[in-house]
């Protein structure tokens, strides 16, 4: 049996950092990790090619190839994904869809054979076992959550390693909280599921084995959704990983706000090489935390607890959401003011959404707000809401947000200030070059491509010298990093400035 495993192309987002990974010469962020893993639940006697269209185009002779084609998806790739679909029609290849897009709303897709929805680790034996005995069903659903300890390591051989900035792993699934925007609960529960200490480290090894150094995406929507394990097994044994490996790896992650009251917690993940984690603080405004039951943000200094995380050597990245029931045009200014004082880089502000499976969906549904589908990308000027505000208002107030954080001018502010209180702990030296690594910014072609693109062409040429300067001689030892977040910066502004 011939298994193409296809991941559709996304589009150019904010997250996507597409602008900044053209000065290392790299065509995506991170693999199809969920493809990869079904990968190595396939039976081993199939033959599996990977097309991720992120990185390569799909070719007649793929599906051609194919007797099976399976693809996975998000729903910001939904317009890839009829395109895909339309070409296996074509070629008369048989499809297996699954993946979030197709667990929410697999009704609307034509030209799929089998689906095979919710978590593979349930459903896919059963669509496999009834393949194999030619009685293939077309449908294949749970609404059933399964432990992580029969989850395997991921087929990296599937790969081309040198076409992504980072690489990707999986700890846990699920998180304890039930924000009303998010879908994350109704995909994958309230309940945090994690995968062995042995599990963890096995894929480390594998990664190391493939050749892999460099940056490591771990992409649970919570870490520290179960602290106590984390603290007594895991952090431990990677640390100890690292050490006899001569650190390889530098870790970044996602996490609650709370990560800012554990210092033992902050302290571990430090030693253990994390220096990145993505927060959602989503909003200064009380009463729109409350709405949207984002207890554990309220009733706190915001920008504390992200100079607190940030104390400890990880770069804070942060979702922010403006659009809320509760929110008023003063929330517009506030924003501005919360990522310039806390020094957030890299934040990602969109208008609130309700994305299919959500809390918030069911009610705006019910009260006949819903304009549309959400796209799945919150920062292209969209929302599928009808706001309280009313839209006009709203989209003023994002520009005013956007243009507020992402000119020149504030942003390279930010910047310096960040560099200015950042102290990062004292590390272990590694295989690579010190410094700012999350998109490789040693490699020196992508800091000579900065002297012409950015220093000459671009048009904050005078604060990208300006930056290069202040850096050198102020704060030599993260130069690195300085010229890394001019990079971040021209991503951001092409992104913005074409929409």
């Amino acid at each position: 049996m011939n298994a193409l495993l296809l991941y559709p192309q996304s589009p150019e987002t904010f997250w996507s950092f597409k602008h900044a990974l053209k000065f290392i010469s790299k065509k995506a962020l991170h693999p199809p990790l969920g493809l990869l893993t079904v990968a190595s639940m396939l039976p081993e006697t199939w033959h599996k090619k990977l097309v991720d269209e992120n990185v390569e185009p799909l070719l007649d002779k793929h599906l051609e190839w194919a007797d099976y084609v399976f693809i996975s998806a998000m729903a910001i790739q939904r317009k890839s994904v009829n395109r895909l679909l339309e070409r296996c029609a074509a070629k008369a290849v048989k499809v297996v869809a699954g993946g979030p897009l197709f667990t929410t709303c697999h009704q609307e897709f034509s030209g799929v054979e089998h689906f095979v929805l919710g978590e593979a680790e349930i459903t896919l034996p059963r669509f496999l076992r009834d393949l194999e005995a030619g009685q293939a069903k077309a449908i294949y659903a749970t609404d059933r959550f399964p432990e992580l300890a029969d989850t395997p390591t991921p087929m990296w051989s599937l790969l081309k390693l040198k076409r992504y900035a980072s690489m990707s792993v999986q700890y846990s699934r699920g998180c304890p909280f039930h924000c009303e925007f998010c879908d994350i609960t109704s995909l994958f529960g309230r309940k945090v599921r994690t995968k062995g200490t042995s599990q963890i480290i096995a894929e480390l090894d594998s990664l190391y084995a493939a050749g892999w150094r460099g940056s490591l995406f771990i992409v649970d929507d919570n870490f520290i959704g179960n602290k106590v394990k984390l603290k007594k097994e895991v952090l431990p044994s990677m640390t100890e990983w690292m050490q006899r490996h001569r650190h390889p790896f530098v870790f970044s992650t996602e996490a609650s706000i709370d990560l800012s009251d554990d210092e033992e917690l902050m302290s571990m993940m430090v030693a253990a090489g994390f220096d990145g984690v993505f927060v959602g603080i989503e909003t200064p405004n009380e009463e729109s935390l409350a709405e949207c039951s984002k207890l554990q943000n309220r009733n706190r200094d915001l920008v504390a607890c992200v100079k607190k995380i940030q104390s400890f050597g990880m770069e804070v990245r942060g979702g922010f959401i403006v659009g809320f029931d509760n929110d008023t045009p003063s929330v517009f200014d506030k924003q501005i003011e919360l990522i310039q004082n806390s020094r957030i880089i890299t934040a990602m502000v969109g208008l609130l959404n309700a994305p299919k499976g959500s809390q918030l969906y069911k009610r705006i549904v019910e009260e006949g707000r819903l304009l549309m589908e959400a796209t799945g990308d919150n920062t292209d000027f969209s929302t599928n809401l009808e706001p309280k505000m009313g839209l006009e208002a709203l989209s003023q107030g994002y520009h005013q947000i956007i243009s507020g954080i992402y000119s020149p001018k504030p942003y390279f502010k930010r910047v310096r200030d960040y560099l200015r209180e950042y102290h990062p702990q004292e590390r272990k030296k590694r295989h690579f070059h010190t410094g700012y690594v999350r998109l490789h910014s040693g490699y020196a072609g992508a800091f000579f491509k900065t002297l012409v693109l950015l220093g000459v062409k671009d048009r904050a040429r005078m604060q990208y010298w300006q930056m290069f300067f202040w850096s050198l001689f102020r704060r030599p030892r993260l130069f690195p990093m300085a010229i890394t977040f001019t990079i971040y910066g021209f991503h951001f502004r092409k992104v913005f400035m074409a929409r």
